[in-house]
């Protein structure tokens, strides 16, 4: 694992979930500074560790990897969500979502 992509990345994940690297290495079960650590390039997770990172964030290790999902969080989030939407909704969701990236490609 790129030591540097791992700290950034669990950064990048940490603060769109809004937890500090306090919280998030308490919740781990781990010590206070442990999270610190990993983001400051001192240590790595172990596998095992990593595992239990991704579960926390609710991502496959696969999308912890995915550069191109700047968001897994959100887009799990997302996907639940719009498993309890009925047909009709989901389609306006979808029109929505089409309406938006149509805007943004717009200079």
């Amino acid at each position: 694992m790129d030591s540097d992509f791992v700290k950034k990345r669990i950064t990048v994940l940490r603060m769109q979930k809004g937890v500090s690297e306090y919280k998030m290495s308490l919740d781990l079960g781990r010590s206070k500074g442990y999270v610190q650590g990993i983001s400051s390039g001192r240590a790595m997770p172990s596998l095992s560790e990593f595992f239990a990172i991704c579960e926390y964030f609710g991502i496959t290790p696969q999308e912890f990897f995915d550069e191109s999902s700047a968001h897994p969080i959100h887009l799990e989030a997302l996907s639940s969500l719009a498993r309890q939407l009925s047909s009709e909704d989901l389609e306006l969701l979808c029109q929505i979502a089409r309406r938006l990236i149509r805007n943004h490609d717009i200079p």
